[in-house]
């Protein structure tokens, strides 16, 4: 897709910014507790929490990208609408194992 075309998720931005910085404060409080030796049963809690809010993440982006990039590659046909649903196959599977 074209530099000039905006993603699907541009509407959403500001909101994947808030939501990735919160993530990282989030990989920082991690860091923290095993510096400060904490529980092992509350850090995998707060990897488990850390986890979810990424997995949201990227079913959101996930969502955006086939309610745009992939709608508008399908309708246009070709080469490109095959390659867009590969790519999101590609993607899924990757979600699915992880």
């Amino acid at each position: 897709m074209a530099d000039s075309i905006p993603h699907g998720y541009i509407n959403s931005k500001d909101d994947y910014l808030r939501r990735l910085r919160r993530i990282e404060g989030q990989a920082r409080g991690l860091q923290r507790m095993i510096e400060e030796e904490k529980y092992c049963i509350d850090i995998l809690t707060q990897v488990s929490a850390m986890t979810r809010a990424l997995q949201s993440v990227s079913l959101g982006l996930l969502d955006e990208h086939l309610s745009h990039c992939v709608v508008n590659a399908a309708a246009a046909g070709g080469a490109e609408a095959e390659d867009k649903i590969k790519e999101a196959s590609a993607a899924i599977a990757r979600l699915v194992r992880s």
